[in-house]
């Protein structure tokens, strides 16, 4: 049996100050590494490298937001419900490809080309998945695992577009050497790549990174606005002309409407939308 202080209960409050953070932070750490069976008192407070007397009332303070439990038999804390929902939030955020990885394969099969879903890590854009379609040539200028610069690439330029104008700039101001050393003299165009983007609703790179390597994105948003992702599809230059740009931007944003479906839905189980309807594979 698991007790709970309510949320109710006059716990003792932490002791202020950003210090008193950082040790109930570490204790709750220490209770989320511990095995199966939980961790007692003692081990915990060596573990924060905090005097018991301080670590049992922090341990109190985080009972009576359900972020830990203590077993009433064994006394050993656990994390609480309200940790496991913390983690089913942070899984939503950062385990993207869970909700994207049926719209990349998707894309990859409708355009022929190869299709991407990107995160923003700070100041960096981070390739999650890479999935290739039938055409036979590629563009191998972002695999899975890439990091590059924010900006750089469809990708980076639809999750900055994403942004609010001001933060946008002050990203921009932040990543100018970096941008400069990955892209060289294209890096100016930055401003205006983004305020196009902006303006559109999808980014484009005309091979700004990688000469005749093309990129047309959409960003993909949580329900307060702010960018989650970026969906991409590549080419080579003769395969993202204007009169293609429109089709591979529908696909785009049918499969981002998609995971903004997902991201937006209650965490209850098998409420996942059921995916469109098939399409007929693009050359």
């Amino acid at each position: 049996m698991v007790a709970q202080a309510p949320l109710s209960a006059a716990s003792p409050a932490l002791p202020g100050g950003a210090q008193a953070v950082d040790r109930a932070l570490a204790l709750l750490a220490a209770v989320g590494r511990a095995p199966s069976e939980g961790a007692p008192l003692s081990e915990l407070a060596q573990a924060a490298g905090v005097a018991k007397p301080t670590a049992r009332r922090l341990l109190i303070s985080l009972m009576g937001a359900d972020l830990v439990e203590q077993d009433t038999g064994t006394r050993a804390y656990h994390l609480g419900a309200g940790a496991f929902l913390l983690g089913l939030h942070a899984g939503r955020r950062h385990n993207m490809t869970e909700q994207a990885a049926d719209c990349v394969a998707r894309l990859a099969r409708d355009s022929g080309d190869s299709a991407f879903l990107l995160v923003a890590q700070g100041d960096e854009v981070l390739c999650l998945m890479r999935e290739e379609g039938a055409y036979p040539i590629r563009t191998h200028a972002l695999l899975a695992g890439d990091r590059n610069p924010a900006g750089v690439g469809a990708g980076g330029l639809a999750l900055l577009a994403a942004l609010p104008p001001e933060e946008a700039v002050a990203t921009l101001d932040r990543i100018v050497p970096a941008t400069a050393a990955r892209m060289g003299e294209a890096a100016r165009h930055l401003p205006a790549d983004v305020a196009l983007a902006r303006e559109r609703g999808f980014a484009l790179n005309p091979g700004r990174v990688v000469p005749g390597s093309w990129g047309v994105a959409v960003p993909v948003l949580w329900p307060d606005g702010r960018p989650a992702a970026a969906l991409t599809i590549a080419a080579v230059e003769s395969r993202m002309g204007a009169a293609r740009q429109p089709e591979l931007v529908r696909l785009l944003r049918t499969e981002t409407a998609l995971i903004e479906a997902r991201l937006a839905r209650p965490l209850t189980p098998g409420a996942t939308p059921a995916p469109p309807p098939l399409r007929t594979a693009r050359g």
